[in-house]
C-alpha cells in the first residue's frame, strides 16, 4: 500500500474510535485501523507510539467527547436537579452510541503517572460538581462519595444495558429514569 498524503494523528484516532464503536474496544489494533486507513500498519507509529499509544489517544479522545456531550446537557436551562438529569441522559445516549469509545474510559487515569489524561477525565466530574450546591466541594468526602454513586448508578445501568442485561418486559427507559431520579436526589441532598 502507498502511503496516504495527508494522514494525520486525528485520523487514525478517529479511525480507531470508529472501530471500537463498530466492534468492540478489543478489536482496535494497529493492524486493523491501518486497514481501515489503507495503510500499512508501520506507517501508524509516525502519529501513536505502538498499540499502547493508540489506546492512549483514543482514551484521550473518548474523555474529551463524552465531557463535550456533559457539557453540553449541563448547559440547558433548568434547576440543578434537572440538569442533572440532562447530563445523565447525555451520559447514557453517550455510552450507548459510542460503546466503544465508552469502554476506553476504564480503567481510570492515574494522576500521578498520566496527569494529562487525569486531568481530561476530571473535566467530566467537574460538569457534576459544577451543578451541586455552592457548599460542595471535591475535596469533601461526603461529596466524592455522592459522584461516585451517581457514576456508579450510571455505569451499572448503560452496561447492564449494552450488555443486554436487562429481559424483563418492562420499559428501560422508565426504569432509567427512576434511577436517575434517585440517584439525583442522593447527589443533591444537603
Amino acid at each position: 500500500m502507498a502511503r496516504k498524503v495527508g494522514l494525520g494523528r486525528g485520523d487514525v484516532v478517529r479511525s480507531a474510535a470508529s472501530i471500537a464503536d463498530r466492534d468492540g474496544l478489543d478489536a482496535v489494533t494497529l493492524a486493523a485501523v491501518a486497514g481501515d486507513l489503507g495503510v500499512k500498519s508501520p506507517s501508524l507509529y509516525a502519529h501513536v507510539a505502538g498499540t499502547d499509544g493508540l489506546r492512549h489517544a483514543l482514551a484521550f479522545h473518548a474523555n474529551k467527547a463524552i465531557h463535550r456531550a456533559l457539557a453540553e446537557a449541563a448547559d440547558t436551562p433548568g434547576e440543578p436537579d434537572e440538569r442533572l438529569r440532562a447530563v445523565a441522559n447525555a451520559y447514557r445516549v453517550f455510552a450507548n452510541q459510542h460503546s466503544g469509545l465508552y469502554a476506553s474510559l476504564l480503567p481510570a487515569p492515574d494522576p500521578a503517572t498520566d496527569p494529562e489524561l487525569a486531568e481530561a477525565a476530571r473535566r467530566s466530574v467537574d460538569v457534576v460538581i459544577a451543578l451541586l450546591p455552592d457548599a460542595a466541594r471535591f475535596d469533601d468526602s461526603d461529596t466524592i462519595h455522592r459522584i461516585r454513586a451517581f457514576r456508579a448508578a450510571l455505569h451499572g445501568f448503560v452496561s447492564l444495558e449494552n450488555d443486554g442485561g436487562f429481559g424483563l418486559p418492562v420499559d428501560l427507559d422508565a426504569s432509567f429514569d427512576h434511577l436517575v431520579d434517585t440517584a439525583v436526589d442522593t447527589l443533591l441532598r444537603k
